[in-house]
């Protein structure tokens, strides 16, 4: 559901009202910001809503496979079979997460020693009262060697933790272009964006397209309403325009999978779908501020830990895939990079349920390690992994 907010440049929570000083004074300082990037505005601004991606079923214990590891979604995604190397290598790509904010003081969140700031107040002070922003973090670049807890997909890749929305789940698209602006100013080459709603608007696709010609991939779920309508959702839609059939585009949108491959149950389809990821009962870090269900664990670990379910987790663990990538072979730009995550997935061919399939971190780290620009743009029409010896 998107909602217009009435009140010109009003960037509070949906029940704020244009008496609210501070939040007319944060929507000026966002707008300024915006036009100050080159970013056209009308004159009027109002700003639209859009919800987190997040649906409200959290796994229990009792749903826990014998056999399989509690972070599932690791060996699934096969980032286990990624060379350390590799992993190392990713601490020259920075991953901005667009989220909640986050509870730095999780292990998996706090040992990657975060770069962090608010445009909801204006400073570098996060907090995550509604937990979707340390969940999506600690995927997308939780700490891979401090002993504890979960791993992130984007190995060594640094964080930066962009809060954007607010506690009720609800970001504006003023908010969310300026949290782009920042991320991209600051050095981001991945933006995550774990939020959607079923329409868009001119800000929103003037920032994304801004993103991309600085160099920039972005990523976003696809959404979590396929039993509910299965409308597009944005931005993903943007990112992989409607009526491409996963071809193309500006970036990345990902739908969800269950344990065995297939499409979860809430994950959207559709011509707008680039590849798909483990969404359904995924292993994380959460915020000791939110309520969400705590995993009992058998281990002695600090912080919190428990599962959740949603495209805004899968949009996560490929943006940490995209810095697996970039670390395989720095050449490569932004919608090169797309492009492998795409063809390397294990779907083989296109399809409305995953796109081009689940994600393979391994193979497409070996398909961008062996691969260079002109080899890829003959791909384009070859759209098939290329593999040839390994370097001495």
């Amino acid at each position: 559901m998107l909602c217009a907010v009435a009140a010109v440049a009003l960037l509070a929570a949906p029940s704020a009202t244009a008496s609210n000083a501070p939040g007319r004074a944060v929507a000026a300082a966002s707008v300024a910001e915006l036009r100050q990037a080159g970013i056209d505005l009308p004159l009027v601004v109002r700003p639209v809503l859009r919800r987190t991606l997040t649906i409200d079923e959290p796994a229990l214990a009792q749903t826990y496979q014998p056999g399989v590891a509690w972070e599932w979604q690791w060996d699934a995604a096969r980032v286990n079979q990624v060379p350390d190397w590799v992993v190392r290598a990713a601490a020259g790509v920075k991953i901005a997460v667009i989220d909640s904010g986050a509870d730095v003081g999780a292990p998996d969140v706090g040992d990657k020693h975060p770069a962090t700031w608010s445009v909801l107040s204006r400073s570098a002070r996060v907090t995550d009262t509604l937990g979707h922003g340390t969940f999506v973090s600690s995927l997308a670049a939780g700490s891979v060697d401090n002993g504890v807890g979960i791993s992130g997909f984007g190995g060594d890749a640094q964080l930066l933790v962009v809060q954007a929305i607010d506690r009720e789940g609800y970001v504006t698209d003023v908010d969310e272009a300026a949290a782009i602006v920042y991320a991209v100013r600051h050095g981001a080459k991945i933006i995550n964006l774990s939020i959607g709603g079923s329409e868009s608007s001119g800000l929103e696709r003037r920032t994304i397209r801004w993103a991309a010609a600085h160099g920039v991939l972005v990523v976003a779920a696809a959404g979590n309403e396929h039993d509910d309508g299965n409308l597009p959702e944005y931005p993903a839609a943007l990112l992989q325009p409607l009526g491409s059939n996963g071809r193309g585009g500006i970036g990345l949108a990902v739908g969800a999978t269950s344990m065995d491959g297939t499409r979860a149950y809430f994950s959207n389809t559709g011509s707008y779908l680039s590849l798909a990821a483990p969404g359904y009962n995924v292993f994380a870090a959460e915020s000791a501020a939110a309520p969400w269900p705590r995993a009992q664990l058998p281990w002695s670990s600090p912080g919190f830990y428990g599962w959740a379910s949603g495209t805004s987790f899968s949009s996560p663990e490929v943006a940490g895939a995209a810095a697996l990538v970039w670390a395989a072979n720095p050449k490569l730009t932004a919608q090169q990079v797309a492009w492998v995550l795409k063809h390397s997935a294990d779907g083989g061919a296109w399809n409305r349920e995953l796109g081009w399939g689940r994600l393979d971190a391994a193979a497409a780290v070996e398909l961008a390690q062996h691969s260079m620009g002109a080899a890829l743009r003959r791909a384009r029409y070859e759209p098939r992994p290329i593999h040839s010896s390994p370097p001495s």
